[in-house]
């Protein structure tokens, strides 16, 4: 018999988040996100400019030359987040979503927390936190589940 450990539902869905984080164009934070239902992907994102726009790689950041510090003034951006762009994307391609789980590399911001209410996720999980604790507040209001996640949650789960 295999002594191969296979990967929780979980942990498979948030190492794929951490790969998508990859392909971020974000000189701060590299931020991925999966949204799944029933074991099944239904679209990714990660942050950076929209189509057809400058990448802050390319040009610089925004905030950086602002001095805005993480977690303030989210309109003051090129970029538009990781969970919106899955969500966008999702919309785009006419996936529907509600009732679907998000996995975030980090938790999500205020505005993200917006659309992911009126989208009807029901679970997020992610990694890592983030210094808007509004997002988190308006999430556990609607009753949306929070889990987060650490590196070692590997496991044979089904």
């Amino acid at each position: 018999m295999s002594q191969h450990q296979r990967p929780s539902w979980e942990s498979y869905f948030m190492e794929i988040a951490e790969h998508v984080a990859e392909r971020s164009t974000c000189i701060r934070r590299q931020v991925g996100a999966v949204i799944v239902k029933d074991k099944r992907i239904l679209s990714t994102g990660y942050n950076g400019a929209p189509s057809g726009i400058d990448h802050c790689l390319d040009v610089g950041c925004m905030r950086e030359q602002m001095r805005i510090p993480s977690g303030e003034r989210h309109e003051l951006c090129r970029a538009i987040h990781a969970e919106q762009n899955a969500i966008v994307q999702a919309a785009y391609h006419g996936v529907t979503i509600k009732g679907a789980s998000l996995f975030c590399t980090n938790l999500p911001c205020s505005i993200c927390a917006k659309m992911i209410i009126n989208a009807g996720i029901r679970t997020i999980y992610y990694r890592s936190g983030y210094a808007d604790e509004l997002g988190s507040e308006m999430l556990r209001s609607a009753d949306i589940d929070i889990i987060q996640l650490n590196t070692s949650d590997r496991g044979d789960h089904p």
